[in-house]
């Protein structure tokens, strides 16, 4: 039908299977799964529908739009949505009355909840996000190279920084410059998130104060922004020779996300900002050695805490005063804000191939914000670096 390359039939397969095997675990019946993610990785497609997993046997993937795409690009048997009363009578004949039905209710809004439990009248609804987002933390080898390709991707524009940086360049126009490279190189553009009211472009090119500039966004840089309306990332800010330029940069392939963070100054940082760009190296050393399989999720966290304590920059650490952001890294995949999160309260362990983007950053207000940011996988032997850009700062000449 077109010649994008499609997810193979073995990956969707085993995915339904790991999520299969969460539903039985956990006595759960059947799952009605609609978010566009969800829908992706349990099928091969992200076509408008909804997709009902039983808790053994064949899903079906019921499509509203489009239905002849669908058939192309699914893993799993596909048929017209139709209307919505008919589709509670088709669910109930070909999968049977259920006690107890999953949804995703994270993500899932009430009216659509509404309507979709109405289907099995008299049955216990479960929130099944959290088991499913477990499942789509250990990443296959199909998706570990989709990471790693985007990788390569960033680090080859980070390569191209110096040439293009300039006293008086004013941030949107680099970010405009990035955004050009890394979709000639077929990034879609766009950046998609979990998190409710949550939204990011490109991810952050920010430099001085206006990095430093605290927003809604949950994360240690905000970024000034181009309007109240978007108040996060590039602004129209200019480069001054000495102040932090900070580029967290973000690119997508077929449909991974790729995190990463590097630094650039124009002439030299001065000692304070030089000594907290070390520190945060220092504490993402030790994540790496720490981040192996079993080890909670909030140890690489409360360790990150500790660290920043003992340098005397905790009241910096990860934002300042009432703006600090409570984590140190973040699972990603076919979202920004995936499993696992390094953050206190999650005693969860770490499990082999989960994907983190770990980023230990200091924010000095009027000043910048400072830090590094790499994604890995875990290895029995500690996380394993999938971005390769040099973690040097960028320095160009006055």
């Amino acid at each position: 039908m077109h010649p994008l390359p499609k997810v193979p039939t073995t990956e969707v397969r085993e995915r339904i299977a790991r999520f299969q095997a969460k539903l039985q675990e956990n006595q759960i019946d059947g799952a009605m799964i609609t978010q566009n993610v969800d829908l992706y990785y349990l099928t091969g497609s992200m076509q408008n529908g909804l997709l009902y997993v039983p808790q053994s046997g064949e899903p079906r993937f019921y499509v509203k739009k489009s239905v002849a795409r669908a058939e192309f690009e699914a893993s799993v048997p596909v048929e017209e949505m139709g209307r919505m009363k008919q589709l509670g009578e088709r669910l109930r004949s070909t999968f049977g009355n259920v006690k107890r039905i999953g949804i995703e209710m994270d993500v899932l809004p009430y009216g659509l909840a509404v309507r979709y439990l109405g289907f099995f009248p008299d049955t216990e609804a479960v929130d099944v996000a959290f088991m499913l987002r477990l499942v789509r933390a250990v990443k296959s080898e199909y998706e570990l190279n989709q990471l790693r390709i985007a990788a390569t991707h960033v680090q080859e524009m980070v390569a191209m920084l110096p040439q293009q940086i300039r006293v008086g360049m004013s941030e949107v126009e680099l970010s405009a410059q990035i955004e050009h490279a890394l979709r000639l190189k077929g990034n879609i553009g766009i950046y998609r998130m979990r998190g409710y009211n949550q939204e990011l472009c490109l991810g952050m090119v920010a430099s001085g104060e206006a990095a430093a500039t605290p927003t809604y966004f949950d994360g240690p840089a905000g970024g000034l922004g181009m309007s109240v309306a978007s108040p996060q990332g590039a602004s129209r800010k200019t480069f001054s020779v000495g102040e932090p330029i900070l580029f967290d940069i973000s690119t997508v392939v077929e449909g991974y996300i790729i995190d990463q963070t590097r630094m650039a100054v124009i002439g030299e940082l001065d000692e304070e900002l030089t000594r907290a760009y070390e520190v945060a190296v220092s504490i993402i050393r030790e994540a790496e050695r720490m981040g192996k399989p079993g080890v909670p999720w909030q140890d690489l966290y409360l360790k990150a805490l500790e660290m920043a304590e003992a340098a005397g920059l905790q009241q910096h650490f990860m934002g300042f005063g009432n703006d600090q952001a409570k984590f140190l890294g973040h699972g990603v995949g076919l979202e920004f804000d995936e499993l696992p999160v390094l953050a206190r309260g999650f005693a969860q362990p770490l499990e082999k191939n989960m994907v983190i983007a770990i980023e230990p950053k200091f924010t000095f207000p009027g000043r910048g914000v400072i830090g590094i940011e790499n994604t890995y996988v875990v290895t029995e032997q500690g996380l394993k670096a999938i971005t390769t850009t040099p973690e040097d700062i960028v320095r160009i000449p006055e």
